[in-house]
């Protein structure tokens, strides 16, 4: 399958910018994993702060980069239509190499185990090749509700 084959990470998460974190899915199995890209111009905010004169992407960034990669991958799996994965908890993240502007980000997410009420996943985020960040998570499922 080719990345248009893909839907759009926002028609599949209710994050929009400058929160969504995910520029478009490359690879998507519903309710098993997900591989998505995050291209980083150097135009985003935090840059300019963190830190000034050598700009590096926030390691919790990357996190929740991994946690949207793993929400595409939930909320793709039929057995969720309506309901939202919210952030139960992180762990084992680990920090590998610096991500700066220009990079492209590789996110990668399994879901480890689904039921209705609750998920865990585990994830990578890299940069040609290199790991930058690694991390597991739970998830909560609650409903949507209306997100317009």
């Amino acid at each position: 399958m080719s990345e248009s084959d893909f839907p759009s990470p926002d028609e599949l998460l209710p994050h929009r910018a400058p929160f969504l974190l995910v520029d478009e899915i490359v690879e998507l199995e519903p309710g098993e994993r997900c591989v998505a890209h995050w291209h980083l111009t150097g135009d985003e905010d935090f840059f300019a702060g963190h830190f000034p004169g050598r700009p590096t992407l926030p390691g919790v960034l990357m996190v929740e980069a991994i946690a949207q990669t793993a929400g595409l991958a939930a909320a793709a799996a039929s057995s969720l239509e309506g309901k939202l994965a919210l952030f139960g908890g992180i762990d084992k993240a680990r920090f590998r190499r610096q991500v700066t502007p220009g990079d492209t980000l590789r996110l990668e997410a399994t879901i480890d185990r689904l039921s209705a009420r609750a998920g865990r996943a585990s994830g990578t985020a890299s940069v040609e090749g290199q790991t930058a960040c690694e991390a597991s998570m739970m998830f909560l499922i609650a409903d949507a509700g209306d997100l317009d």
